[in-house]
């Protein structure tokens, strides 16, 4: 879909997905050179996978990478580009946990190539696509201004979870789920930054202010809520640390699937409550403009 200034949306394109509870067309990004290049990029569900493809408008998919494990569920499917002009990409454990600790698998991971679908030779592992693991089910992405990820991620029964990323770190799933303490870091693993109960959260999209266009948000990190019903606005120290949080938006619009931040600044986030977990209203499904109330 094309989505006008005004608000008008039109059909573009549609990709030959298959997918069933979870799965389905999951990420869509555009080239970073878009202007030059008219590349668009997906992550979608086949009957064999979950793949990624790039297209132009009116052309066939071509797959740039497949073999992505695929389920009903914890299909992962996040899709950004990052400032340093790589494609990354989240990818879910598939209901085996044992992806996640598996660096030859390419479930539960993030993953990072070129725009061509070639990797990277300064990836962490070598003529391997992964960039992290030990991943459930990342389905957000976003970058601070020096270039920093930070990631956020579907927990099992107990805690949900944002992570900021290092190439080559180990996250913990499935030897623990949430903040292990010090017992994780003697083991090898990566803590998050911060955690949710699960019913508090169910983390999806996220995006980092970088820009000054809201001078009060700068450089905040917001992670969207499909349980949780929700918008965090999270605060970050100039370490990356979490040094507030806030629930906006709390029971007012559902289920909260992305957040983007538009070209003039504002916030942009797109509701999620016709996915068979929500009590869609007449108005359902939205992308919705906000910024603060001040500053």
């Amino acid at each position: 879909m094309r989505v006008g200034a005004s608000g008008d949306v039109r059909e573009i394109q549609t990709l030959p997905e298959q997918g069933v509870g979870e799965g389905g067309l999951l990420g869509v990004t555009v080239s970073p050179n878009y202007e030059r290049d008219r590349w668009i990029y997906a992550y979608y569900t086949t009957q064999r996978d979950n793949r990624v493809v790039r297209f132009q408008i009116g052309e066939r998919p071509e797959p740039i990478l497949t073999g992505i494990p695929v389920n009903s569920y914890h299909d992962g499917g996040r899709i950004k580009f990052g400032p340093d002009g790589m494609l990354y990409v989240t990818t879910g454990d598939a209901g085996d946990t044992s992806n996640s600790q598996d660096r030859s698998s390419l479930g539960g991971k993030i993953l990072r190539l070129a725009p061509d679908g070639s990797i990277p030779e300064d990836n962490p592992f070598p003529n391997s696509p992964v960039y992290s693991y030990g991943h459930r089910n990342v389905q957000g992405l976003a970058w601070d201004a020096d270039g920093q990820l930070f990631a956020s991620e579907f927990g099992e029964n107990t805690w949900d979870e944002v992570n900021r990323i290092e190439p080559g770190g180990n996250y913990g799933w499935p030897e623990y789920e949430g903040d292990g303490g010090s017992e994780a870091e003697a083991d090898g693993f990566i803590n998050p930054i911060t955690q949710w109960p699960t019913s508090q959260a169910s983390p999806s999209g996220a995006a980092i202010l970088v820009d000054g266009s809201i001078p009060l948000w700068d450089g905040d990190l917001f992670v969207t809520a499909l349980r949780g019903e929700c918008l965090w606005h999270l605060e970050l120290d100039e370490s990356g640390n979490v040094v507030g949080r806030e629930p906006l938006l709390k029971g007012d619009v559902g289920r909260i699937r992305d957040v983007t931040q538009a070209p003039d600044g504002s916030l942009w986030i797109s509701t999620s409550n016709h996915d068979g977990r929500g009590a869609p209203s007449t108005s359902d499904d939205r992308i919705i403009r906000l910024g603060p109330a001040s500053g």
